[in-house]
């Protein structure tokens, strides 16, 4: 699988499984994307980046990458050995299914999330969590 910024500085190709999507509706993701995120996650390992991707230390324990010219949000690496990736970034059709959201509690007041999909109030390592990582 393969992903790009808006503007193609960045490219990655992920050479493993990817972790079905899940919509984060938390402050930091309303913020960095403008609504909520919809990610998917791989093992950092199986990652290889090409481009220069800027990193913004966003709390203590984990950092979001971005393109510095564009500023495309690609993805959001915390503790563990997974990354996740912005699914829009990825190219051409993926496969993959959405499958709940996390951090639901700080979801916007504009928007109602209407699937029957689970929706955790925090983070749910059940939702989130990849065979690996």
């Amino acid at each position: 699988m393969t992903g790009s910024c808006l503007c193609g500085a960045v490219t990655y190709e992920v050479n493993g499984p990817l972790r079905p999507v899940v919509a984060c509706h938390c402050v930091q993701c309303r913020k960095t994307s403008g609504h909520h995120v919809a990610a998917t996650s791989a093992l950092r390992a199986d990652i290889a980046i090409a481009g220069e991707v800027t990193w913004y230390a966003s709390s203590d324990a984990a950092r979001r990458g971005f393109c510095g010219t564009c500023g495309s949000n690609l993805f959001w690496d915390g503790p563990g050995v997974n990354t996740s990736i912005f699914a829009g970034t990825l190219d051409g059709p993926t496969g993959l299914e959405l499958i709940g959201h996390i951090f639901c509690a700080d979801k916007g007041d504009y928007y109602e999330i209407t699937d029957d999909l689970p929706c955790a109030d925090q983070d749910d390592p059940e939702l989130t969590t990849q065979v690996g990582g």
